[in-house]
């Protein structure tokens, strides 16, 4: 499981305000730390296209979407059900760039 790998994950169960059911995610945790942990860092996915500033655009299976970075949420591998694809590099620059924005001052 790579850096910027779009895997499918079962989200459930959750509370609240927070994304739920089986979707896409993108995957934020650097390789190294995906490598030696049981664990991984993503950021879900949703249709929903309104315009936050914490969203970034993506198409994935020829469909238009939003990496959600204001949900990022740590889960066991064993959440993923398969991997599905990758963003492609404009993507990832946008991703980085909103999660600077967002985290870092």
């Amino acid at each position: 499981m790579n850096q910027y790998a779009i895997v499918l994950v079962n989200l459930d169960p959750t509370i609240g305000s927070e994304i739920r059911k089986t979707r896409p995610c993108v995957i934020i945790s650097p390789d190294e730390m995906n490598r030696h942990l049981n664990t991984i860092v993503i950021a879900p996915m949703t249709k929903n296209l309104k315009p936050y500033p914490t969203r970034v655009g993506v198409l994935h299976n020829e469909k238009e979407g939003m990496i959600v970075i204001d949900q990022l949420r740590t889960i066991d591998k064993s959440r993923v059900l398969k991997i599905s694809g990758t963003l492609k590099q404009e993507e990832i620059l946008n991703l980085k760039q909103v999660i600077k924005a967002a985290y870092v001052d």
